[in-house]
């Protein structure tokens, strides 16, 4: 089991970079595939990004392609969110999720194992 604590939220103004931060523990954090899910107030909870266990493969929602990079540091036992050119549709609490695995990641995820509680981010237009 892995526990996950999200930072780097904030408010920005449309068009600024926020980087989002998510620090792993209780497990080998290495073992998990690690996603980023969003939800904006109103709507349903969607996938934004998610890297597999080495960092070897990743993939993006098309609404992030080109703006947001997900990336990870296993020694660090961290996973980040590097949000650029945000739009105030990017305005949402996000989410820092794992599933164990050690397979590729080819395609969004609907859900995954272990969450942390969220980080808010709102961006001004």
């Amino acid at each position: 089991q892995v526990q996950l604590v999200e930072s780097g939220g904030g408010l920005v103004q449309a068009g600024d970079s926020l980087r989002l931060s998510c620090s792993a523990s209780g497990d080998t954090f290495s073992s998990y595939t690690m996603g980023w899910f969003r939800q904006a107030p109103g709507k349903e909870r969607e996938f934004v990004a998610a890297i597999s266990w080495n960092g070897g493969s990743t993939y993006s929602a098309d609404s992030v392609k080109g703006r947001f990079t997900i990336s990870r540091d296993n020694a660090e036992n961290t996973v980040y969110l590097q949000m650029n050119s945000l739009k105030h549709e990017d305005t949402a609490v996000y989410y820092c999720a794992a599933e164990p695995s050690t397979t590729v990641v080819w395609g969004p995820y609907y859900d995954m194992d272990y969450w942390g509680k969220g980080t808010l981010v709102t961006v001004s237009s």
